[in-house]
């Protein structure tokens, strides 16, 4: 399987940004808004029954005691939760282009149920950059002369953007959908934002072989995203020429994709220190200011 576009983009800007980033800039605490008081509930219009009016009076010097406004409240499901956070996500880009979606700033962020896992893996491949960017990588291997077997011209062109979009395509719903709900992990990057360079270095870097189950919360060998990549580089046996084909060269490129794919994970990691120091804008959205603000030997890198 070959690396899937958005890598090779995430590798060609990290090239260019992650050496001018000697230093990220604070973010400002952003404002914490006030939740509005529920509206008490309309007194009942109703007169009472007949041989109820003693009742009534007997019971008039009792004062009801009032609800606690937090009972008054109704909590928000995991699933609801996890649908806002979810629509958060689903804006996030890098330079207002490429799409960002797997990432979440919130280390506790709510468990996607299995049709939420889906919903972010479908939105990721029906993107309009990862069409982009699979014509981009179809020009990039014919200028290299890859792939002989497609031929060459429009028609060559042609199968070398459909091949690399159905990479990125079956990569994604496989290692990023279905396994994910299988085992129950969750195939988000929560970025640490906090602590030296070399330690949040190692962090993106391990966050590729392992990540978090959905139940417990806890770090474990990430079978979703390594078993994605081979399944994926299996199924491209049936779309790429035979003398690229093999399940030893298949387990071989999976492998490999999957070490490629440490590239995404220091990214994502330090685009919001890039951003802030370079455009002066925070994709956390004041989270990384938040965790300063509540846990000082926690704060961004300076």
């Amino acid at each position: 399987m070959r690396p899937t576009p958005p890598v090779l983009a995430i590798a060609l800007l990290a090239g260019l940004a992650l050496p001018a980033m000697t230093q990220s800039a604070r973010a400002e605490t952003p404002a914490v808004a006030v939740a509005d008081l529920p509206d008490s509930p309309a007194p009942q219009s109703a007169q009472p029954a007949p041989g109820a009016a003693q009742a009534s009076q007997s019971s008039s010097s009792t004062q009801t005691a009032p609800v606690p406004v937090a009972a008054q409240t109704p909590q928000k499901s995991q699933r609801e939760l996890a649908a806002e956070q979810l629509k958060k996500e689903e804006q996030q880009r890098v330079l207002g282009v490429v799409p960002n979606f797997n990432i979440s700033y919130d280390s506790n962020a709510a468990s996607l149920s299995a049709g939420q896992k889906m919903q972010l893996a479908f939105r990721s491949t029906i993107d309009p950059f990862t069409f982009a960017a699979a014509n981009l990588v179809a020009g990039l291997h014919e200028g290299l002369n890859e792939d002989p077997g497609f031929g060459w011209g429009p028609e060559g062109y042609g199968k070398r953007a459909g091949a690399a979009y159905l990479d990125a395509f079956t990569g994604t719903i496989i290692g990023n959908g279905i396994l994910p709900s299988i085992f129950h992990q969750d195939p988000r990057y929560f970025r640490l934002g906090h602590g030296s360079v070399g330690h949040r270095l190692l962090y993106a870097i391990g966050t590729t072989y392992i990540c978090k189950h959905d139940n417990s919360g806890r770090w474990e060998p990430n079978y979703s995203n390594v078993g994605g990549n081979i399944i994926s580089g299996a199924l491209s046996n049936y779309y790429y020429p035979s003398s690229n084909s093999g399940w030893g060269q298949t387990i071989t490129n999976g492998f490999i994709v999957t070490s490629e794919g440490t590239i995404g994970g220091v990214f994502d990691e330090f685009w919001p220190d890039i951003s802030r120091k370079l455009f002066h804008k925070d994709p956390t959205h004041g989270q990384d200011a938040m965790v300063a603000a509540t846990h000082p030997k926690q704060k961004p890198v300076e």
